[in-house]
């Protein structure tokens, strides 16, 4: 008696969509935070790169500098979180892009998270698994655009580049100058990576969509909670 062939199901992208989308939007909050404290060192250092002296300029270059450690600690909190639900979420639409066109799908499932933390290959890996997720998931015969996808993972790679030569370039450095230079491209960083959130978000909300409408359109397969 031949063995029962196991159906794929799929799975409500729903919930874990939602939550992605909020913890980013928190990420968001906390780059704002990191921005503001980032300015605040970045004015304090112009004042001393100009001579400034006196007690007054150091106590505002040590509030500066301890409100700058405490927004890095809140940004790598939020991220530390965004990163374990979002990656969980891109697993599920992973696995669903799988039922609906498994022809789409050219890299092995695992990649879906391996891909995200191997040095190099997680500068290109993400965005293809996720613009073969976006086909998989887009409607029977509609028009497959990969600008919002695109757009923003060149913005979140342009984020990262200048934050990883800033982080680098600030460690080195003594002289005041040197440091609101490093600053002036830190600024830039948050804002890029700002930009490059809210647009993950709409990448997260608008796939989620495309998921749920897809299987409640007709298809055979079960969607499960």
């Amino acid at each position: 008696m031949p063995t029962p062939r196991t159906v794929s199901r799929l799975r409500s992208p729903v919930g874990l969509g939602r939550a992605a989308a909020a913890l980013l939007g928190i990420v968001v909050a906390a780059d704002l935070f990191a921005g503001y404290a980032g300015f605040k060192l970045y004015d304090v250092t112009g004042d001393l790169m100009n001579g400034a002296t006196g007690s007054a300029v150091l106590r505002r270059s040590d509030a500066a500098e301890t409100l700058d450690s405490l927004a890095e600690k809140v940004h790598s909190g939020a991220m530390l979180v965004c990163v374990i639900v979002y990656v969980s979420w891109f697993v599920l639409v992973r696995g669903n892009a799988e039922v609906f066109d498994p022809a789409e799908q050219s890299m092995k499932s695992w990649w879906a998270v391996v891909g995200w933390f191997v040095p190099f290959l997680n500068l290109w890996y993400p965005r293809r698994i996720t613009l073969e997720i976006w086909d998989a998931s887009s409607p029977v015969g509609a028009r497959r655009s990969h600008l919002l996808v695109n757009v923003w993972w060149t913005l979140w790679l342009l984020s990262l580049f200048a934050d990883r030569v800033g982080g680098l370039h600030y460690k080195e450095s003594a002289e005041p100058g040197e440091n609101h230079a490093v600053l002036q491209l830190s600024l830039l960083a948050d804002a890029v990576e700002i930009a490059a959130g809210v647009l993950a978000i709409l990448v997260v909300l608008r796939l989620t969509r495309m998921q749920r409408d897809k299987a409640l359109a007709g298809r055979a397969v079960p969607l499960t909670v």
